[in-house]
């Protein structure tokens, strides 16, 4: 069982359309969130400052695995998206498979494309995107000066 705000895609799409019909302005922030720090949650509250209602994308085990290597992530995505639809700022969680956030942003247009400070707005991997349909990329949190890694390193694991 998991909690009513983590979401599949097309809850997602629906919640959006029924959002927007009240005339909110909708976020999309997106992560691994593998051992939840501080720099998360201040990542997410800045987005959610940028908007009405703020979505996160949280990657699937495998794309975490892909991207971070062996030993990760150290909690599975059902646990991860749980934790973070706990924050205050989050209002869904929903689960992504895609190597990129792409084609979430394809089905959700978010108003404002939330991305941390290790980002600049000409170096979003995604800026093509939104703004191909009319969105914007925000930058927003605190500088990047933690990671789930240097936790995990500090702890004597692997990274």
């Amino acid at each position: 069982m998991h909690p009513p705000n983590v979401v599949s895609r097309e809850e997602l799409i629906a919640l959006v359309a029924e959002a927007r019909a009240r005339g909110l302005r909708v976020v999309l922030a997106n992560g691994c969130f593998d051992i939840l720090h501080v720099g998360h949650v201040r990542y997410l509250a800045g987005a959610r400052s940028e908007g009405d209602l703020l979505i996160v994308g949280v990657n699937s085990d495998e794309q975490v695995s892909a991207q971070k290597g062996d030993g990760r992530p150290v909690l599975p995505a059902k646990e991860r998206a749980e934790i973070v639809a706990a924050l205050e700022s989050v209002n869904y969680v929903t689960i992504f498979n895609e190597p990129t956030v792409e084609e979430l942003l394809l089905a959700v247009k978010p108003d404002v494309h939330a991305k941390g400070t290790d980002y600049t707005i000409d170096t979003v991997p995604e800026r093509e995107v939104v703004r191909s349909y009319g969105g914007r990329v925000a930058i927003v949190g605190d500088p990047k000066n933690h990671s789930t890694s240097a936790i995990i390193e500090r702890l004597g694991g692997a990274t």
